[in-house]
């Protein structure tokens, strides 16, 4: 099932240097969305042919998004510059994003067309989120959460983290952005909490490992039956009511159940 990039749940990371058959990956994967890693999951001295067999892969007739290397780094210029016009490339992750004026130029760099998802990694690009999120080609925000708690020195305990996710949940809403793409989690035993947690504090999206999270994340980011069922129920009862709302409560539980319906329509879980 192919969904918009706008509310995509699972987003799978790939080393493009280690995976022995991308077409056949991208092919049978479960994750909404694919991303082609050419950061840290690659060695300095394999960017360069990681890079080329992304270019060919995606000028093949495949479709996939491409995390580059960050602004401050030898190797974003070149990732910039190869990929400009890679046919198949559907956006690019921006390593360690830290400010607006990052986004703004790698955006330039590759035509000034593509979308840009934001990843924050550092104290310095939580800062600044509210730039990032508002500059123009920003599409969505990531949470880089193992590079993040390594540069402010917490663990990954969901107190320690929950300041820095919420703000990204405010950022992105102010800016009218979708919501942002947590960071992923190592253990797969401890996926579903983790994606419980993701939900909770209003994040939409999870980035994976593995391709066998998908469905769990699919499943743990996405409306539920009973959520469905509710919102129906509620709009069929307020417009059999005339429209008009009982008490103060009725217009924010209204365009509650409006959203509940129109992502599970986006996601292709109830017909248009």
């Amino acid at each position: 099932m192919t969904v918009n990039s706008k509310v995509s749940r699972s987003w799978l990371l790939v080393n493009p240097s280690r995976e022995p058959d991308l077409g056949a990956l991208v092919a049978t994967t479960s994750s909404d969305e694919v991303i082609l890693d050419l950061e840290d999951a690659v060695a300095p001295d394999e960017k360069e042919a990681a890079r080329d067999r992304v270019i060919e892969f995606l000028n093949s007739g495949a479709r996939a998004w491409v995390r580059v290397n960050d602004a401050s780094s030898d190797f974003w210029s070149a990732d910039c510059r190869a990929l400009a016009e890679c046919r198949g490339m559907k956006g690019v992750v921006l390593a360690k994003t830290e400010g607006g004026n990052h986004m703004w130029d790698t955006a330039n760099r590759l035509g000034g067309e593509s979308p840009v998802i934001a990843l924050i990694e550092t104290a310095r690009g939580l800062a600044r989120v509210h730039d990032i999120a508002a500059a123009r080609p920003c599409f969505r925000i990531a949470f880089g959460v193992n590079d993040y708690t390594l540069d402010i020195g917490v663990e990954q305990d969901p107190l320690a983290l929950a300041y820095s996710r919420s703000q990204l949940v405010v950022a992105s809403r102010a800016a009218h952005i979708p919501g942002p793409i947590d960071g992923p989690t190592r253990d797969p035993d401890q996926l579903a909490e983790g994606v419980a947690l993701t939900r909770q504090m209003g994040m939409t999206g999870k980035l994976a490992l593995r391709s066998s999270d998908a469905d769990t994340i699919n499943t743990g980011l996405s409306p539920s039956d009973s959520d469905i069922g509710w919102a129906r129920e509620f709009v069929e009862q307020f417009n059999a009511r005339g429209g008009k709302p009982k008490d103060g409560s009725d217009l924010p539980r209204l365009n509650r159940a409006r959203i509940i319906l129109e992502k599970a329509r986006q996601l292709r879980l109830i017909p248009s």
